[in-house]
Order: C-alpha cells, then sequence, then structure tokens
C-alpha cells in the first residue's frame, strides 16, 4: 500500500484533499512531523491562504529544510504550488526555492475579478505524464489571487488577466495552482497521475 502524507500545515483544505485521495483508494495521512514526511512514498503540500502565513507555519513546524530535502515526488496544491517557488509579492517573503520564479498578484481590470474564483479553461504547454489523460481546453477550479508565472517548468497554463502556470514540473517537485480536490474528473487525474510517477 502506498504512503502519502499531507503535511499538516493548517491548509483549510487538507482534508477534502484527504477526501479525493481516499476516492481513489488511497488512505493518505496528515503529519507535521519531519522524519514521518520524509519516509513516506510520496507527499503532498495543500495550503490556503497568504504565502508569509504558509511560509511562517512551515517554519514554526520545523519542516522548511524537510520539505526541501525531500526525494520523493512532492505535490503543492493552490498555496503549495507557488510556495515551491523562490519568492511571492503576497507579503514579500522567501519561499522553498525549489522553482525557478516569483509569485505575483493578478492584476484586477474592469469586469475581472481579482480572486480569481470558479471554473477556468486549462491549456497545455507541455507533454508530462502529471497530465496524462487531461485534454487541452478542459476546465479546473480555481480560487486564488497569486500567481506563478509561465516557465519552462510549466506544463499547462490558465488565463485570468494574464497567462499563469497552472501546473508545474521540475523533476520530483510538481504542483497544481487549481483546486484538484474540487475540479471533478480534471483534479482526479492530475492526482491519479501524480500517485503513479515514478518515485
Amino acid at each position: 500500500m502506498m504512503d502519502v502524507v499531507l503535511i499538516d500545515a493548517g491548509g483549510a483544505n487538507i482534508g477534502s484533499v484527504r477526501y479525493a485521495l481516499e476516492r481513489l483508494g488511497v488512505n493518505a495521512r496528515f503529519s507535521a512531523d519531519a522524519n514521518d514526511i520524509a519516509s513516506a512514498d510520496r507527499v503532498v503540500l495543500p495550503g490556503v491562504g497568504a504565502a508569509a502565513a504558509g511560509m511562517a507555519r512551515l517554519r514554526e513546524l520545523g519542516l522548511v529544510d524537510c520539505v526541501r530535502s525531500l526525494r520523493q515526488p512532492l505535490l503543492g496544491v493552490c498555496l503549495g504550488m507557488q510556495l515551491l517557488f523562490e519568492s511571492s509579492e503576497e507579503g514579500e517573503v522567501d519561499c522553498l526555492g525549489l522553482l525557478p520564479g516569483r509569485v505575483r498578484k493578478l492584476p484586477g481590470a474592469p469586469g475581472l475579478r481579482v480572486p480569481h474564483m470558479g471554473w477556468n479553461t486549462l491549456e497545455r504547454v507541455a507533454d508530462d505524464a502529471l497530465v496524462d489523460r487531461i485534454d487541452d481546453g478542459s476546465h479546473a477550479y480555481f480560487v486564488h489571487s497569486y500567481a506563478a508565472p509561465v516557465t519552462d517548468d510549466t506544463i499547462a497554463t490558465c488565463t485570468h488577466g494574464e497567462r499563469f502556470a497552472a501546473v508545474v514540473r521540475r523533476g520530483r517537485h510538481m504542483g497544481a495552482q487549481f483546486h484538484p480536490e474540487r475540479s471533478a474528473d480534471v483534479g482526479a487525474r492530475v492526482l491519479e497521475n501524480f500517485l503513479k510517477v515514478p518515485a
């Protein structure tokens, strides 16, 4: 049985991510213990809220170095994905630095609401096992005001005022800006694909 740990860093979506994994037959568990996290087969970093608070919580739990040094597949979800990058404008905070780039606030415009909330279209920009069986133009559910830049690590984008990274991967470090647990079949496929990625 695959051992999947959800880092318990206070993200409000952690329970719903766990239920989404349970629907795939995986009994994921919560942990804030560095040794426990480091020994898991797969690690998920969920998160809802602000980058500064998210990083402060990881520091408080003594998990920053643990997450940076993980050797198994790691999936950041929503804020958890943003924390994988070098820094964020939100609170002017240094993040985990596992992916290059700076997370910035989405631009507002007349008729364009920020936070970006609701269903939007994914555009695949690279082939990768993480987006296997997810068609270009599929819809996913987003709730966020800040977004990661489109870089060489981006495998799917979304547009809300400007294009931003919706799914990213650099080796074993992966992320989804949308909420897979609220994105129906598309979200389930991302989680299933993550579980199948070779360690």
